[in-house]
Parts: structure tokens; sequence; C-alpha cells
């Protein structure tokens, strides 16, 4: 009987054990599905404004920079900031965190974090239409062109002829490839910022966003004469 008895024990252990295990091994697959899935999904921020909203996507090819304003966000360091610098058919700028208590008229555009960004520029990622870069200092202080660790531009720019691109290319001594043909005819941006300054973002929905901004009245200091704040938000991560 005790012979018997232990059997019938081992014999329930086993089953545990099978039974168990098949939980352990469906619960981990769920749960690496789960995260292959979120994985998968976009960065997806929210800049909001008095004008509207614009939905962005951050890119995964520019992981540096889209960690360090994902960090910014999560911070609440772009709520309340301005667009302190708006040129029509060019772009307009934000992220000075000096400009959150600004007075009228105040030039802005000098404050950040302490720190840059090394650059990121991939051949696929250019200034169309939409395009969120980040700012940065001027060439002859900054050979390696990194990033501000804060200041970011939104492109609105325009639509080029093939002609008016021929005669970019010529001045600036440089080739447009087919992606920027097509980019810049049929979508409109600014050429000649690419690979220059790096782009790490598409506005998504709300373009039209960029031209109410774009069309507000400025100061001599490319300041808007009435604050345009904004808060950002993510969506996913």
């Amino acid at each position: 009987m005790i012979a018997k008895k232990n059997l019938f024990l081992i014999l329930l252990v086993g089953i545990c054990a099978f039974s168990c295990s098949k939980r352990t091994t469906n619960s981990e697959t769920t749960n690496n599905k789960k995260m292959e899935t979120e994985k998968a999904k976009p960065t997806m921020v929210v800049i909001s404004t008095d004008f509207g909203d614009m939905k962005a996507v951050l890119y995964d090819q520019t992981p540096l920079h889209k960690e360090n304003f994902v960090k910014l966000v999560k911070e609440g360091y772009y709520d309340g900031t301005l667009f302190h610098r708006v040129i029509e058919s060019f772009m307009i700028q934000g992220g000075d965190p000096d400009s959150k208590n600004a007075k009228a008229g105040q030039m802005l555009g000098n404050g950040g974090p302490d720190y840059t960004v090394p650059a990121e520029f991939r051949q696929e990622l250019i200034h169309r239409k939409g395009a969120i870069a980040a700012a940065r200092t001027a060439d002859q202080i900054n050979p390696k062109k990194e990033s501000s660790g804060s200041q970011f531009y939104i492109v609105q720019g325009k639509k080029y002829t093939m002609n008016e691109l021929s005669v970019l290319s010529n001045r600036m001594g440089k080739q447009f490839n087919q992606l920027q043909k097509d980019a810049y005819t049929n979508e409109g941006g600014v050429p000649f910022l690419d690979y220059e300054y790096t782009v790490f973002g598409q506005v998504v929905e709300g373009l039209d966003v960029i031209d109410k901004i774009a069309a507000v009245a400025t100061d001599r200091y490319d300041r808007p004469e009435k604050d345009v704040r904004m808060t950002v938000r993510l969506i996913n991560e």
C-alpha cells in the first residue's frame, strides 16, 4: 500500500509540474507578444496650442533625440513654453525654457539644459513639411553639428519646382536624391537644411496648425507679437 501511495503522489506531482510549466510558458508567451506589440508601436506625441493640436511621430532611427525628447516631455519641460521664433514659409521654433515667463518683446532662443545631443543624420529623414528637427548653434562654434538639448523647430517651408531645386542644388554644390525631389515638389519643405540639422520626428496630423502659427504677426526678433504657448504630451511609447 505504501508503494502504491508513493506512486500516486509522484504521479500527482508530475501532473502538477507539467500543468504549471505549461501555464507559465503560455503566460510568458502572452507577455512576450504583448511586449513585442508595444515595442512595435511608434512613439507619438501631441503638441497642443491655441491654434489646434499637432500629432507627431518620433523616429526610432534617431534614438538619442527620441529618448531625450521623451524624457523632457515626461518632465513637463515644454509645457507653457512658447513658439518664440516664427518665420513664414520656413519654420516655427520653440523649446526655450526661458520663454515660459518671458516679458513682451524679450529676445529668446538661448535657453536650454546644459548639454547637447550628438547629431543623428539619416538619409531618409529630410526637412519635408511637418518635419520636427533639433535647433543648434552655428558651425563656427559647433563643427560636429550637435543639437540643442531642448529647442526644436517644425518645418513649414514651401513647394519647389524641379527648376528651383536644380538652381538650389548648383548653389549648394549638392545633388538631391529622388526622395528629396518627390518630397519638395509634392509636399514642400526646406531642402537646404537636410543633413545639417537632425530631423527626429514628423507631424502626421495637424499640418494646418503649422500654417496658422506661421502666419501670425511677429516682431523684429521673429517672435510672435501675441504669445503662442504649447503643451506636449505622450500618446504612447
